[in-house]
């Protein structure tokens, strides 16, 4: 069967990298990448890293405004689908090159299947909310990696076609994070002890589109006690410097600022840290599934579970609130964790699209 793989940023590839190696034990999948994120740190170094088979397709769509970015994928993908006619299009996530894929293989008339269906935010501000929740009602297969996600579609009457499989981040994980400990030397080129720094990561619109929430962010790691590690994101950075911040954070005493780290270097990082700041959902799983604790500069998550567990906290930018929760101790409650820790969601997929995609 012809598979046509829609990725186009981090954490597509890191999703990508554990179903495409099932899939390729039955089947011929095509890999497009639609060059969403194009930057070598936030693309290429995944590829060699997960050993993902290159792109056949890379449109380096680039970075553009949600419109133009989305429409110039959709056009470009079409043209692909009409030429290499697949019979399925499978597409990972919330992002534009998601919705991209899904659209122009629903108006083509090839089935969608989408992995990590059924994620809310309930926030219709959140452009990644927008792509999920349309990309979920035009999808055939909807691979739902958490027992919320399948009661989210039931929610909006979507009941057909919708597969409990667990979570194809942590198939990627547990492959990967051996070979992350033997390999990546980041701890000991960052001087770092283990258990005695924290991360960052910030990239989303409501934290680095508004200049008084990017000052929130370097008051918080201004007032955090220990080393800060901040992977720092170009649209972060970008933004800084728009807003004649970036000076104001390279100023701070304990900040240890770096480019994005390869999947390898950041598993590392994530597993030996004190505890993880991130408004990135992907993070907040890796921090889970590493059992690292969380706290989410957000102020809403759509892994629910991940909260009730104990390993992850909501704080948003409130300097206080963060405070009080990074100086406590952490009370995981262990019979939750299994909801999300799944192994073996890429081998389910494998396994529903066989039975039920004519070849």
């Amino acid at each position: 069967m012809k598979i046509i793989s829609v990725v186009g940023a981090r954490p597509q590839f890191i999703k990508l990298a554990a179903l495409s190696k099932e899939l390729r034990k039955k089947h011929r999948e095509i890999i497009l990448h639609t060059g969403q994120h194009y930057d070598k740190e936030l693309s290429e170094v995944f590829f060699s890293d997960l050993s993902i088979p290159r792109p056949d397709y890379n449109l380096d769509i680039g970075s553009a405004e949600h419109g133009k970015q989305t429409g110039r994928m959709l056009e470009a993908i079409e043209k692909i689908l009409l030429s290499e006619k697949p019979k399925l299009v499978i597409v990972y996530g919330d992002t534009n090159s998601t919705l991209a894929g899904a659209l122009a293989a629903a108006k083509q008339n090839v089935p969608v299947a989408h992995v990590e269906a059924g994620l809310r935010s309930y926030k219709k501000s959140m452009p990644e909310e927008i792509n999920r929740v349309l990309t979920d009602h035009i999808s055939s297969f909807l691979f739902c990696p958490t027992p919320t996600s399948v009661k989210n579609l039931k929610k909006e009457r979507i009941t057909k076609g919708v597969h409990l499989v667990g979570d194809v981040m942590y198939d990627s994980l547990r492959d990967h994070i051996e070979v992350a400990e033997n390999k990546s030397k980041i701890i000991k080129k960052l001087s770092l002890q283990k258990k005695d720094y924290y991360l960052v990561t910030i990239h989303r619109a409501e934290n680095t589109d508004i200049k008084e929430n990017l000052q929130k962010v370097i008051q918080i790691i201004a007032n955090l006690d220990k080393k800060v590690v901040f992977p720092i994101h170009p649209r972060t950075r970008k933004k800084l410097a728009g807003f004649s911040l970036w000076n104001r954070l390279l100023s701070l005493s304990n900040l240890i600022l770096i480019d994005p780290v390869s999947y390898l270097d950041m598993l590392v990082l994530e597993k030996n840290a004190r505890c993880i700041l991130t408004d990135s959902g992907g993070v907040q799983k890796e921090a889970y599934f590493l059992e690292t604790p969380c706290l989410t500069l957000r102020e809403e998550t759509e892994w629910v579970e991940t909260i009730t567990s104990g390993w992850n906290c909501i704080t948003g930018l409130k300097l206080e609130k963060i405070k009080q929760n990074i100086s406590k101790n952490f009370h995981p409650l262990r019979s939750n964790r299994e909801l999300l820790r799944n192994a073996g969601a890429s081998q389910a997929i494998c396994r529903i699209l066989i039975k039920t995609v004519k070849a």
